[in-house]
């Protein structure tokens, strides 16, 4: 049995969800290297239920598994819990790739990968996330609350799916600071080389400016600065619950 020293002295634990034993092996063992605790399921209902069960500060993901794919398993971590989760996909999934990250992954890996490379990722999304939480930000009549992850515009509380949260989130931190698409990509998604990256960011911005429009006065919080990125303004809390309304993106093409 573990002892109370060594419990609080154990490192992060990873759950690691593939079909393929020999992969499941290969990323455990690379995780452990790195002083993570690893947990592994073949299939995504046993993944769903330890996840229920044991405390998981990461979930490794292969996309492709039969009766419940990556995606849908990630789509249903996500409605349940803010655990940071990292794709496994191969070269020619890059549809797949975008639809997980919209599903609220953090990162992704193509195959074939170096298992160093997973346990670093690994690591690093794991820092990125307890460093998340803090202090409630304030831009005019919005507030974020990171270490409740909700958000509300004028009392109205705002719905928002993970990716749409982080976005809104790492606008509100760097208030008054344009941030061009590769700046978010890198930021919110995690990644610097993602195929269709502008036009991830664009559809997701899009759908982020039509939510806090909703909501009076709303329309004024992410501007676009055409040829540069995207802005929010640094606005006071008095901020009038109306405003003028600023050039919105189109949805994406396509």
């Amino acid at each position: 049995m573990t002892g109370p020293a060594e419990t609080a002295a154990a490192g992060p634990t990873a759950l690691v969800v593939d079909d393929e034993p020999q992969m499941t092996i290969i990323i455990e063992f690379a995780l452990q290297t790195q002083g993570f605790t690893v947990l592994t399921a073949h299939d995504g209902a046993t993944a769903l239920n330890l996840l229920r069960t044991r405390a998981i500060d990461l979930v490794v993901l292969d996309v492709m598994m039969p009766t419940m794919d990556g995606l849908t398993l990630c789509g249903r971590i996500r409605a349940r819990s803010e655990v940071p989760v990292m794709l496994l996909t191969a070269l020619s999934q890059h549809d797949d790739v975008i639809a997980g990250l919209e599903q609220g992954a953090d990162d992704y890996v193509t195959k074939p990968f170096h298992p160093r490379e997973v346990a670093l990722r690994a690591q690093a999304l794991v820092r990125r996330h307890r460093r998340s939480g803090g202090a409630v930000i304030r831009v005019g009549h919005l507030v974020i609350d990171p270490v409740t992850q909700s958000a509300t515009l004028a009392r109205h509380r705002l719905d928002l799916p993970f990716t749409e949260f982080k976005l809104l989130t790492h606008l509100a931190t760097r208030r008054g600071v344009p941030q061009s698409w590769q700046d978010l990509l890198r930021e919110v998604w995690g990644t610097t080389d993602l195929l269709g990256g502008r036009d991830v960011v664009k559809s997701t911005v899009y759908r982020l400016r039509s939510r806090l429009a909703a909501v009076p006065g709303g329309s004024a919080y992410i501007r676009t600065l055409r040829g540069v990125g995207y802005l929010m303004p640094d606005l006071p809390d008095d901020t009038p619950e109306s405003g003028p309304a600023d050039e919105p993106d189109g949805p994406p093409a396509g």
